[in-house]
């Protein structure tokens, strides 16, 4: 495969700015990609994880800063899309003094990217961030923040699932079935919550062992391996840790109807898996659409409103999601591009009015 530059990378994908970033005493390593400002500020959390290299840590940190233009777009904020990702293992390297580091790095873009967590992250390493500057959102009740953001990640998702489930079967109960769940982070056991609530039956698997065997014994539900969860029957299957699951390799082996779930760029390529899991008759719930409310809360506390407004502004994606599925079967497009194309709309008519001053 032919080499491409990172500016080439930067070109194609329509990246702003991407900033690098590191700290020799902490071993501070980061990537901010800040993809688009047309909204307003970018907004979108700091992941931390030990990837393999430099280049798939910058990817990501693009994948994940674009995907976070349209969900804040889609989700009616007014913000822009940025993203931050940090190379190193959460469990082991993460340090007070790295974590300040970094946000003297996020000081010195005045504001221009406000982060929150990720996958990594929590409310106490925001706080840490925060004792260097003021361009920190999800943080502790504690500190005035509106506390951890991954109950509204997970409710907007249930909500998406519900959404398929109506399109796909007919009625959005989805008592009695069968949900395979890849990711037992924070968002992925708020997910479990709701569907144990509903009567479903639920296959959980996770990169750490330990995370699969405190779900399973605190809601009754059945662990199976990293690759084990690729060939379960099921109804629904719901990527709820890290990008580009949905491949070439994974949908020949899926048997579910509906792919919902809360990660991040689900999709290892938008348009050829997109329409892939089209033809295979899987209805896939676009990702950032369905994911949207942690963003929704970490907004709510930029603009100093409340949890009461977070909750009643996520009931939007049940409705948007239908909305996207009867486009996409209309027009014969895959419900990912459709979504694209909505969140895409108002950006495309905010930067029209702006550029007349």
């Amino acid at each position: 495969m032919e080499d491409i530059s990172i500016f080439e990378e930067v070109s194609g994908m329509g990246h702003e700015q991407v900033v690098y970033c590191h700290e020799k005493s902490t071993g501070l390593k980061a990537i901010i990609a800040i993809h688009n400002t047309v909204l307003g500020p970018a907004l979108g959390g700091t992941r931390m994880w030990m990837y393999e290299n430099e280049a798939q840590a910058t990817n990501d940190a693009l994948r994940l800063s674009r995907g976070m233009t349209f969900k804040n777009s889609i989700a009616g904020l007014n913000l822009g899309g940025g993203k931050a990702v940090i190379i190193g293992d959460a469990r082991k390297h993460k340090s007070e003094g790295m974590l300040r580091a970094y946000g003297r790095f996020l000081k010195n873009l005045n504001g221009k990217y406000i982060t929150a967590e990720d996958v990594g992250m929590n409310a106490n390493d925001m706080e840490h961030i925060a004792a260097e500057t003021s361009y920190v959102s999800g943080m502790p009740e504690t500190r005035g923040g509106l506390g951890d953001p991954s109950p509204f990640t997970a409710y907007t998702t249930y909500m998406g699932m519900k959404a398929a489930a109506k399109k796909q079967f007919g009625t959005d109960s989805l008592a009695g079935k069968k949900v395979s769940i890849q990711g037992a982070g924070h968002v992925g056991e708020y997910i479990i919550q709701h569907l144990v609530k509903e009567g479903c039956e639920i296959y959980v698997s996770d990169f750490y062992e330990d995370r699969v065997k405190d779900v399973v014994n605190k809601y009754g539900i059945k662990g199976v391996s990293l690759d084990e969860i690729y060939d379960l029957d099921v109804d629904i299957y719901s990527p709820c840790a890290l990008g580009a699951t949905v491949n070439n390799e994974t949908l020949e082996r899926l048997k579910c109807s509906i792919i919902a779930g809360c990660a991040n760029n689900q999709l290892a390529n938008e348009k050829i898996h997109g329409d892939l899991a089209m033809q295979k008759g899987i209805l896939y719930a676009p990702d950032f659409l369905i994911n949207s409310g942690g963003v929704i809360n970490v907004y709510a506390e930029v603009i100093k409103t409340s949890k009461d407004w977070s909750w009643n502004k996520c009931e939007f994606v049940y409705d948007q999601t239908l909305k996207v599925f009867e486009q996409s079967a209309a027009q014969n497009i895959n419900t990912q591009q459709v979504a694209i194309d909505i969140a895409q709309q108002r950006i495309d008519q905010v930067a029209a009015i702006k550029s007349t001053y």
